[in-house]
């Protein structure tokens, strides 16, 4: 048998490394769920731009992937979607979720989002300030790509800059997080799948969107 090299090794060790146990985020945001709404941070003209570069619009049916708490629900409604489903890992964001809602418009469900069974399809997908507690970005991005509509968009968005998100999940979250990529690099990651319509990193807000095209 072959000895691996020296760079298989490492790279190895970094997938060891980066590995994100879905018990682990499970119970993390258990306990967080009862005060997250309380330590919530909102711009309302960050979420504003990344509602409009996520097509978020009148009629829309929507996707909120990791939803937690329902934080982006009343933005949805607001901008009169006529469907939401949000899908989370966590049974304690889910439980606060559907105290707080009640709008038949809005469905929760409590499950993986790389194995739930979902039949139907949706015009906007959104990922918001959730993407590095995926273990699997790559994963995750063809099976959302899979459950646009033609036509449909899918955004990955944080509130605030890389560096600070990075920074933010360096404490407490760090065994349940992974550095957030590059935005360019996960745009290469959307190209596979989509057309992207957007790619931004700065100190205001972090955001990769593309359409799902023929």
């Amino acid at each position: 048998m072959p000895i691996p090299g020296k760079n298989v090794v490492r790279k190895v060790k970094k997938m060891k490394e980066n590995a994100i146990s879905t018990k682990e985020v499970i119970a993390f945001f258990d306990r967080c769920a009862p005060g997250w709404d309380k330590d919530m941070i909102r711009d309302e003209e960050v979420i504003g731009d990344i509602l409009r570069a996520g097509g978020i619009k009148e009629g829309a049916n929507v996707l909120d992937v990791a939803c937690g708490t329902g934080v982006l629900m009343p933005d949805y409604l607001r901008c009169g979607v006529s469907a939401v489903l949000g899908v989370d890992i966590s049974p304690g964001m889910i439980s606060v979720a559907q105290e707080k809602f009640h709008d038949p418009r809005i469905r929760f469900v409590c499950d993986d989002i790389y194995t739930v069974d979902i039949s139907e399809s949706f015009d906007c997908i959104m990922v918001y300030n959730a993407f590095p507690h995926f273990g699997d970005p790559k994963g995750l991005i063809h099976r959302l790509a899979g459950l646009l509509s033609e036509g449909g968009t899918l955004t990955v968005a944080h509130g605030m800059s890389r560096e600070r998100i990075n920074h933010h999940h360096s404490g407490a979250a760090s065994h349940v997080s992974q550095e957030l990529m590059e935005a360019d690099a996960l745009a290469r990651v959307f190209s596979e799948h989509l057309t992207v319509t957007k790619c931004l990193s700065d100190e205001r807000m972090y955001l990769v969107t593309g359409r799902k095209t023929q």
